[in-house]
């Protein structure tokens, strides 16, 4: 896989959906028309993160079905909606084996194989916190989980549930929000359970080339601890979870690459575990809601640190970047996504341009394809994928004002990818007003400059170069220049 690689996250369920709706006829994984490989191949993505193809768990898709929340959020996008069209969270994994509805394991290796012939890598979920509520393990082995055995909890009953062996067992929790009520939540203070998750990683590893692993941090030691110590005491293992899993897969898949949803400035803790990416989930939060000085000084983070961050402006979790940001400044922040040093992660309904974000549970999103928004981020991905932007050298710039005392500058991102011959200039007016900045093309041999996204081409006298092109930039207007150097 390249350095600075692009993931495209498919929600499987709801794609194969749309994938039959065309055909006409139930498909599996295995049934998937070339035509889409080869668009992948064409557009340069290096690997597919194929979100929920687990086996679901029936506890989980009828708690689903009967939430209030749930069924209000779809009715809002699509009133009228069928209740048979609600599945199980896809993070409340009964087990690691491939769900019937895609066709099992078998399917999902034809899957695979379609894929790396292309040279595109599988990815796929791995959930290390828990469990769903009704898997088969909770059952068979309950002091694998935060239990207080077949005692009721002396405090918090309402994190717990009653098994039918009559084990009270806690539901998965991040300690910022209520319990996941369909789900079990994992106690790595136990080595049984440290164990057992490691196999179940392993066997995870077999069916693919890559893991994102949700919500990493809570498995952490001390996050374990803060959010549970009332059940588990606070003495910390000597090692982490993920050392040791890690180590595991490594062992038999040296090339296995592992991705991280991380938060609350661990990024780097996990970093140090092993994890290839983490979530840049602070880059989203500045795209989103700061402006382009903050993403500057975040951008300013030491350079390796950076290289393993995995940028985004959508995934499953976070609603749809034409809602979320606005049209233009969707594309813009699209545009700085696609061309930072990292991990470059793009959800196939940003890429198609769906308007409203629905449930992950939710299986039937019917939205037609925004044709422009698609063919934007097509060329995008496209000119992103020129080697310069993957086995260059990346430097973040200061756009330099038209003439001294000149403010609007300032909202307008750079940074430059060298690369042997090539360069190659990024200019991002991230604001909602006009700006305007010079473009110095510092070491240009034949004084020829494409523009690649409008594919323009641009003569320049040696003055000119030197002293830099005014360029003037509507509100979130890219622009992205190669030269030979």
């Amino acid at each position: 896989m390249r350095n600075n690689p692009h993931i495209l996250e498919v929600n499987a369920r709801s794609w194969l959906k749309r994938h039959e709706r065309r055909a006409g006829r139930k498909l599996t994984l295995a049934d998937i028309s070339a035509d889409f490989w080869e668009k992948l191949q064409r557009n340069g993505f290096d690997a597919v993160w194929l979100m929920g193809v687990w086996k679901t768990s029936p506890a989980a898709e009828k708690i689903a079905r009967e939430n209030a929340d749930i069924q209000a959020q779809i009715h809002s996008v699509q009133p009228d909606f069928k209740t048979e069209d609600i599945t199980a969270s896809p993070y409340a994994v009964y087990e690691y084996t491939v769900d019937d509805y895609f066709g099992g394991n078998e399917a999902l290796a034809a899957f695979r194989k379609n894929l790396n012939d292309r040279g595109i890598l599988l990815f796929l979920d791995f959930v290390g916190n828990h469990t769903a509520m009704d898997a088969p393990v909770v059952e068979a082995q309950p002091d694998l989980f935060i239990t207080t055995g077949t005692q009721p909890p002396h405090i918090h009953p309402d994190w717990f549930f009653q098994t039918k062996n009559g084990h009270y067992i806690a539901h998965g929790r991040d300690p910022y929000f209520a319990p996941w009520t369909d789900t079990a939540q994992l106690n790595y203070f136990n080595p049984k359970a440290r164990d057992y998750m490691t196999g179940e990683l392993l066997k995870v590893a077999n069916m693919c080339d890559g893991v994102r692993c949700d919500m990493a941090m809570l498995s952490l030691n001390k996050v374990q601890r803060d959010t549970w110590w009332e059940f588990i005491g606070g003495e910390l293992p000597k090692t982490e979870f993920w050392t040791q899993a890690l180590n595991a897969v490594r062992a038999e898949h040296p090339e296995f690459v592992f991705m991280a949803e991380v938060y609350w400035g661990l990024e780097w803790d996990i970093q140090e575990l092993g994890f290839d990416y983490t979530y840049d989930k602070v880059l989203y939060d500045r795209l989103r809601f700061a402006n382009a000085e903050s993403i500057r000084m975040h951008l300013g983070a030491e350079h390796l640190f950076q290289m393993r961050l995995l940028r985004f402006i959508a995934n499953h979790d976070e609603e749809e970047p034409l809602k979320a940001f606005g049209r233009e400044k969707s594309l813009a922040a699209g545009t700085i996504i696609a061309t930072l040093p990292g991990a470059r992660l793009f959800h196939l309904f940003q890429l198609l341009g769906c308007p409203n974000r629905l449930p992950i549970q939710y299986v039937n999103d019917t939205f037609a394809v925004d044709e422009a928004v698609e063919q934007y981020y097509w060329k995008i991905l496209k000119i992103a994928s020129d080697p310069a932007f993957h086995g260059g050298q990346w430097a973040l710039k200061e756009a330099v004002p038209v003439y001294a005392g000149e403010e609007s500058c300032h909202q307008i991102l750079c940074w430059q990818w060298k690369q042997r011959h090539t360069g190659k200039l990024v200019f991002i007016n991230y604001s909602d007003a006009p700006a305007q900045c010079r473009v110095p093309f510092k070491g240009i041999t034949n004084f020829k400059v494409r523009e690649e996204i409008e594919g323009k081409e641009i003569t320049l006298t040696p003055e000119l170069a030197a002293q830099g092109c005014e360029l003037v930039l509507k509100p979130y207007e890219c622009k992205i220049f190669t030269f030979e150097i």
